[in-house]
């Protein structure tokens, strides 16, 4: 079921500066003052200092009965707030300004911040669900081979963008070494597989930057997609790598994937793992699950 964003009163726009900003923000309060302006809706700004500082003043509005609040920032901000808001009423608006933008893009937001604050305006409001990696939620992709050192060495770079990550990526396939790792599904099928190079669990289709990982991973069924491909078949995986970008990935030879509400990973070694663009520490097995519509998004 959806709502309408009219009825909504206490609006807050809790903006990261390092992301896009300051550039883009006078665009952007002119785009709230033509579209979000009206009878009924309290307004406010809010820049966020730290990753900690976003978390306090989004948990202080939830608590203090804001209705939405609308994120300018990219994936790892988008999440960091998300996570405050997962089972509350409190309403996300993303408006992307970071560099991948897989969440944004995955909901057809726009990628401009005056565009994407009209779209908001109009928007309907959608229960999406929320994947859980060891109690951590995440809601775009978690990785755990190649696909999460890559982005330990982008973390590194002074830069943002796509080049640097097909930087990372270079730099990582000299150093990164696989391991083995099995999983469990909730169906109770079990895989082994050797020496995974990509090993993506997605619940939106999106890396960012237009790649799309799980073309098929739908934000409100209940299950998570597991996309995976062995260091033997790296070469193959490489060669196709456009595929990442038309939508085709699971057409890649040798790539298997599943679709899972639930899934134990046992690996022999603790090796940190991506969550949503953010590199965390993991043990050796790792519990995935879903929480079913537990975060509501403005969609356009």
């Amino acid at each position: 079921m959806t709502e309408n964003p009219t009825s909504l009163r206490k609006v807050l726009v809790l903006i990261n500066p390092k992301s896009g900003l300051p550039r883009t923000f006078t665009s952007m309060r002119q785009a709230f003052d033509r579209h979000w302006e009206r009878e009924g809706i309290e307004l406010t700004y809010q820049f966020t200092q730290s990753k900690e500082d976003g978390i306090a003043k989004a948990t202080r509005a939830v608590e203090s009965g804001v209705d939405t609040i609308i994120v300018s920032g990219g994936d790892g901000t988008v999440s960091t707030i998300s996570r405050v808001l997962v089972g509350t009423d409190t309403v996300l608006g993303v408006i992307p300004s970071g560099s991948g933008n897989g969440f944004a893009r995955h909901f057809g937001i726009p990628l401009s911040a005056p565009r994407a604050v009209e779209a908001l305006a109009k928007a309907t409001v959608k229960p999406i669900d929320v994947g859980v990696v060891n109690g951590m939620p995440f809601f775009v992709t978690c990785s755990m081979a190649w696909d999460a050192a890559i982005v330990r060495s982008f973390e590194k770079s002074p830069l943002r963008g796509i080049l640097p990550y097909v930087f990372a990526g270079v730099q990582e396939f000299f150093e990164y070494r696989p391991q083995d790792m099995s999983v469990e599904l909730a169906d109770g099928e079990s895989l082994d597989f050797r020496l995974p190079v990509l090993f993506t669990i997605a619940n939106l289709t999106q890396y960012g930057g237009g790649a799309m990982i799980a073309p098929h991973a739908k934000e409100d069924d209940g299950k998570l997609e597991l996309v995976v491909g062995l260091q033997r078949d790296f070469a193959l995986i490489l060669a196709n790598l456009p595929r990442l970008f038309d939508g085709s990935m699971e057409r890649i030879p040798r790539i298997l994937t599943r679709s899972s509400a639930a899934m134990t990973i046992r690996r022999a070694k603790p090796v940190p793992i991506q969550v949503d663009g953010e590199v965390v520490d993991a043990p050796e097995t790792i519990e995935i699950g879903v929480k079913p519509g537990a975060l509501k998004v403005l969609v356009p």
